[in-house]
This record gives C-alpha cells, structure tokens and sequence, in this order.
C-alpha cells in the first residue's frame, strides 16, 4: 500500500472534501482524485461515496481511514524519532508559555542557552488555557500552564514550581501588620482579576465557587502589571502570585496571604502524553535543577 496514497485518503475523508484535501496537502485535486483512486483499485473495492460534492465512506472506507490515521500517526512517530538520534545535539523547540509564567522561566532559559546553544527555543506567549489545547492538539509539543488543567483534554501535567496567592490593595485597605485574609472575606470586596483566558483566573473562580460566593469583579485585564496598578490607585484587589509581589516595593500597596483555603499557583509542564523530543526532555533536565535549586 503506498503511503502518499493513504495519506491524501485519510485527508480527504477527513475533510470530507477534495477541495479542501488538495489544499491542506498543497497538492492539485486532480493529484488527490487519482491517488484515492489508485489506492481504491489496489485494494479492488471503493472507499468513498461520490453524491455530486458530497463524499461518505463506505464500510471498507471506514476500516482504513481508521486504520490508516493509526499507521500514519505511527509513521510520523518513527520519523520523529529517527529525527531525534541524527540530531542528538541539534533541534528546534517550540514551547507555549503563558506570559504571567514567563518571568519564573529566565534562570532556565540562560541555563538552557549556555548548556545547548545548538538547539533553537521558540516561545510562543498564549495564556494557559490556549497551550493546554495546542498541546493536546499536536500543535505544541511542549508548553506550561497553571493547574489543575483543563480535564476534558487529553495532557499530561509535570508541576515544576508552586507559589502561594496575595491579594494587594491600596495601602490602608486591610488593617495594619496584617499578612493573612480569609479568602471568604474577599466576598463583597472589588476586585480586579485577569482575564479569563489565563488559567490563574479559572484557579480562582473554581476557589470562590467552593467557598460558595460569586466574586465581584470590578475590572479585568490581560496583563498584571496593570492589576497592581488598579489595585495601588485603589479600584479594587487583585490576587498575584508571591512570584510577582516579591518584585513589589511600593509604599502605596498593601499585601496580605489568601488562607483558609491557601491557593496555591501551581505551574505545571503539559505534554500529549506520546512522544518528547531530545530538545523537550533537555529543557525539562534543566527546569527540575535550575528550578528546585531556586527553591532549595
């Protein structure tokens, strides 16, 4: 059986669509219409049902393109991995990193560069809940959200980093010396969060469900230094990771600890669960020592 033909059937009953085929494979629809039809005269029965523009499978058109997405994902695995041992000290990485979590990232990323100046690291900024999709989607091989992840999709987590949520207001907001808060208390007080793409913002509507209270949230923003800046100006409270209120020195911010229950921002690698590439595991080597020295 040859592959190219197998490879554009499978595309067209995919998409259910020559057109659509021939465009996704960057080849003429005349080229996939005499590879399906090869592919249907060496195996001696039709595959596909031709309604004017409409395509079904038939019953022998199910069986292969279900085995056939089997045998090419395989394929693309075994060229992965071929491609893996003839670079062993090359590659290209491409991960998703959300832009909160970038900044927990630069001692790893100068390490990584110093230990493997020959592998090529692309950073592709999405917020958390986007990278999980491109991970399980195939469309990243590696990247970093905050947990839990989305559990309809089909990742693997890695926690790499844990760092506990604070709440800043304006000074004078909470009583003074204070350095804990309920989060119950949080209540009926303004507050500005991200928005809800980040995975942070999903940790804590998921927080303020269980403590059975629907937050008001006054303000939201795709970017954290804006919160603080909200928070410092007095519009309501944001909630930050302890990483990004230790970069804080500002006598107008007040910062207290979220207790009872601590939440914690927990960042986490996600992968699809198959296959990691030299490049990926490498960068995984020097998260778990950069990282856990940071913390030790």
């Amino acid at each position: 059986m040859d592959v190219r033909s197998l490879r554009y059937f499978v595309e067209t009953a995919r998409l259910s669509s020559f057109t659509q085929a021939a465009e996704q494979l960057h080849v003429t629809q005349s080229t996939i219409s005499k590879m399906v039809h090869q592919l249907e005269q060496e195996l001696g029965t039709p595959l596909l049902n031709r309604d004017g523009r409409r395509l079904t499978l038939t019953d022998t058109g199910r069986v292969v393109f279900q085995r056939g997405q089997e045998m090419l994902a395989t394929l693309r695995t075994l060229a992965d991995e071929v491609r893996d041992i003839q670079a062993a000290r090359r590659g290209t990485l491409t991960i998703g990193i959300p832009p909160m979590i970038n900044l927990l990232f630069t001692p790893v990323l100068k390490a990584f560069r110093e230990r493997h100046p020959d592998i090529v690291l692309v950073l592709r900024e999405e917020a958390g809940q986007q990278v999980e999709k491109q991970v399980a989607a195939g469309e990243l091989e590696l990247g970093m959200t905050v947990l839990p992840a989305d559990p309809a999709l089909a990742v693997q987590a890695l926690p790499v980093a844990t760092s506990p949520i604070w709440a800043l207001a304006a000074a004078g907001t909470f009583q003074p010396h204070r350095r804990t808060l309920r989060l119950a208390a949080l209540r009926d007080l303004p507050l500005v969060l991200l928005t809800d793409e980040f995975a942070l913002t999903r940790t804590l509507r998921r927080a303020f469900a269980a403590a059975g209270f629907e937050p008001r949230v006054v303000a939201q923003s795709g970017q954290w230094d804006w919160l603080v800046e909200m928070a410092s100006a007095g519009i309501g409270i944001a909630l930050l990771p302890e990483l990004f209120v230790d970069r804080l020195a500002d006598e107008k911010l007040q910062a207290v600890r979220i207790v009872e229950p601590q939440l914690p921002w927990q960042v986490a690698h996600v992968w699809n669960g198959r296959y990691l590439s030299h490049a990926a595991r490498a960068w995984l080597d020097v998260c778990a020592e950069v990282l856990d020295r940071g913390t030790g």
